[in-house]
C-alpha cells in the first residue's frame, strides 16, 4: 500500500470516529498540510464515500449517511470487542434467524485481521467459558424485528400474526412500547387496545408485523422491561400461591425476583424507616411446587403460606426431611 494510500485509510477511520474534524485537526494527525488533506477528501468522495463537507468557525470535515456501508475501518481493540461480541451474542441466543449473518460477519472480519491480532483473539476464546450452555432457544425474524423496532421509536400501531404457546395463532393490533431481551429470548411488550390490557409476545412466535396508519401515546409508569417481569410474575400457570413474608423488600427479591413473584410494597407509617423489616405480601404462579420450599428456606424469614395447602404440606415434608439429616451422625 502507497504512502498515500495508507493516509486515505487513516483519515477514513478519523472520520469514522465521529463528530466533526478540522482541516487543522486532520493536518496535524497526518503528517500533511491542509490542501492535502483537501486532495484526500476528494479521493474518499470519488469511493463514494459521503464525506460532508461543514462550513463555519468550527467547521472542518465529517462522515454522512451514504447508499451504501463504506470501507469500515477498525483498530485491532475494536475489531476483538466486536468478534467477541458476535460470540456473546450467540451464546447468549440473542440473534435474529439470519444466525448465518452473524457467523459470516465475523468470517470477514477474522479474514482480514492481522496474524498477531488473530491470535490473540483465539488466545481469548481458547480460554473463555461459559458457565451455561449455548442458547438454544428459537430466534426472531429479523424483518420482524426492524419493524416492531420502528413502530415503538415512532409510537406507530402495528398489526401481527402471533401464535400463541398452545399453537392458537391470531391477528392482533397493538400498542407497543418496547423491545426486552430476557434469559435468551426476545420479548415486546405493549397494549392490546381492543381490551385496554397489557400485553407480552414473544418475538419468535410473531409471523409477520405490519406498520399501521396514525400514532399513541406512550403511557408513563413502569418501563418497558418491568413491565415484562410483571407479566411473567402474574402469567397463567395451574397453582396460585400467596405468602406473607417477614422481611424487607431487597430480601425478599433476593430468592424470589420481579420476574418470578410480586411484592405488595404498603406505604410506611409516617416517620417509618421504609427498610424496617415487616409482613408483606407476596403472589406469585407456578406450572409446579416442588422448587418453592428449598426457596422459601433460604430466604431465612418468617412465612405465612396463604395457599395452596399443597405448598404447606411440600414446605413440612421438607422440614422433616431436614430434620432426619441432621439427626444422622
Amino acid at each position: 500500500m502507497s504512502r498515500p494510500t495508507g493516509r486515505v485509510l487513516t483519515l477514513l477511520e478519523l472520520l469514522q470516529s465521529g463528530g466533526i474534524r478540522t482541516v487543522a485537526e486532520l493536518a496535524d494527525r497526518l503528517g500533511v498540510d491542509g490542501r492535502t488533506v483537501r486532495r484526500y477528501v476528494d479521493h474518499l468522495i470519488d469511493l463514494d464515500v459521503p464525506v460532508e463537507a461543514v462550513r463555519g468557525r468550527y467547521g472542518g470535515y465529517r462522515l454522512g449517511p451514504g447508499y451504501r456501508l463504506p470501507p469500515l475501518m477498525l483498530s485491532d481493540d475494536e475489531a476483538l470487542a466486536v468478534l467477541l461480541g458476535l460470540v456473546a451474542g450467540r451464546r447468549a441466543g440473542l440473534m435474529t434467524t439470519a444466525d448465518t449473518a452473524g457467523e459470516t460477519a465475523a468470517a470477514k472480519i477474522r479474514r482480514v485481521l492481522p496474524e498477531r491480532v488473530a491470535r490473540r483473539l483465539d488466545t481469548v476464546l481458547e480460554s473463555l467459558a461459559f458457565t451455561a450452555s449455548p442458547g438454544e432457544f428459537a430466534t426472531p425474524d429479523a424483518a420482524v424485528l426492524l419493524t416492531i423496532a420502528d413502530a415503538v421509536r415512532h409510537h406507530r400501531p402495528v398489526s401481527i400474526r402471533y401464535t400463541d404457546r398452545d399453537g392458537r395463532r391470531s391477528e392482533r393490533r397493538l400498542h407497543l412500547y418496547g423491545i426486552v431481551a430476557h434469559s435468551g429470548r426476545w420479548y415486546v411488550t405493549g397494549t392490546d387496545p381492543e381490551i385496554g390490557e397489557d400485553r407480552t409476545f414473544r418475538l419468535d412466535r410473531i409471523a409477520d408485523a405490519r406498520t399501521l396508519p396514525g400514532s399513541f401515546e406512550a403511557p408513563v409508569g413502569p418501563g418497558p422491561a418491568q413491565r415484562v417481569l410483571s407479566g411473567f410474575a402474574t402469567a397463567e400457570y395451574r397453582h396460585q400461591v400467596t405468602l406473607r413474608i417477614h422481611g424487607t423488600v431487597e430480601q425478599i427479591r433476593a430468592r424470589l425476583p420481579a420476574g418470578v413473584a410480586s411484592v405488595d410494597e404498603p406505604e410506611p407509617a409516617a416517620g417509618a424507616d421504609p427498610e424496617t423489616e415487616r409482613w408483606l405480601r407476596v403472589e406469585l404462579r407456578a406450572e409446579q411446587l416442588d422448587w418453592l420450599p428449598p426457596v422459601l428456606a433460604s430466604l431465612g424469614r418468617p412465612f405465612v403460606i396463604e395457599r395452596p395447602d399443597e405448598l404447606r404440606g411440600l414446605v413440612i415434608a421438607l422440614a422433616d426431611r431436614l430434620a432426619s439429616y441432621a439427626r444422622q451422625a
